[in-house]
């Protein structure tokens, strides 16, 4: 999308995101004993509304992608962040491997996720593939189920059938800055391969956004509640000031992933230049 097509004459547009809530993952991963006591995760009792508070603080909206499963176990959390202004968006029933699934199981998957939030009263309007890979068939289990954005791993923005594609680059994800897989990703970040501490990710993130004001374009920072003792509260208001900062002097239209796609896919000016790859959490960084 060209600059000017941003709201109040804004260089780039901004979401920030936070990915993953409760034990799903750990459940889909077989990391969380059969016999462990379900609902009571430390990134819903404890990191997520220490996240709230701080963006309530930063007066910032965010999109949670979070996985479907929390609409069982935390029905009051997700009804929580819908109610300080945040998007409630998808992230699998149970964090599986989008990209591994048939296009059968993906949209039983959606079905299952879109029914069990709307019971909650929240509607569904996007998807993060969990490893970042939409699949075969890309976009059409996602029209068919009625969502309106999706946010592979890639580049650019854009839209495919009526979709509104908003990537994420893995050198935007905090878990890059640890994942033994992501080593070519702080290469490129860094000109290093060693692990990042939340004071470089911080610094990093800053000069992209500087980057995002000058050029234009889209940008998603991917943050994790589980990685949250890792950034420390600390770091999460030096980023989240950053960010406030830059929306406060109109030179980054900062909102949830919903208000970018509805841009998009509304906007006559809208340059559709979005470019996925195929990076997984479990693959080589790119």
């Amino acid at each position: 999308m060209s600059r000017t097509s941003w709201p109040n004459g804004a260089g780039g547009a901004l979401s920030l995101s936070f990915d993953n809530l409760g034990e799903a993952a750990e459940i889909e991963l077989g990391a969380l004993d059969p016999d462990a006591p379900r609902g009571r995760h430390l990134t819903v009792e404890r990191a997520l509304p220490s996240i709230l508070d701080a963006l309530d603080e930063h007066e910032l909206a965010a999109t949670f992608f979070v996985e479907g499963l929390n609409a069982e176990l935390y029905p009051d959390a997700l009804r929580e962040i819908a109610a300080h202004g945040h998007e409630v968006a998808y992230h699998a029933w149970r964090h599986e491997q989008w990209g591994d699934l048939s296009a059968a199981e993906r949209a039983e998957n959606l079905a299952r996720g879109v029914a069990a939030f709307h019971a909650l009263g929240l509607e569904l309007a996007g998807l993060r593939p969990p490893g970042g890979g939409l699949g075969s068939g890309g976009v059409q289990v996602l029209r068919e189920a009625g969502l309106r954005y999706c946010s592979p791993a890639g580049r650019g923005v854009g839209a495919q059938d009526g979709v509104a594609l908003l990537p994420f680059q893995w050198r935007h994800v905090d878990a890059a800055s640890v994942l033994p897989p992501l080593a070519p990703v702080r290469e490129q970040m860094t000109g290093s391969p060693d692990p990042l501490d939340s004071a470089a990710l911080v610094a990093f993130l800053g000069g992209e956004l500087t980057t995002l004001v000058a050029e234009g374009g889209f940008m998603t920072i991917v943050l994790h509640p589980f990685m949250l003792d890792w950034l420390g509260e600390e770091r999460l208001h030096e980023l989240l000031n950053l960010v406030a900062g830059a929306s406060r002097r109109d030179d980054l239209w900062v909102v949830p992933c919903a208000n970018v796609a509805d841009r998009v896919l509304t906007d006559p000016h809208s340059e559709h230049n979005a470019v996925l790859d195929a990076t997984s959490w479990t693959g080589a960084g790119g």
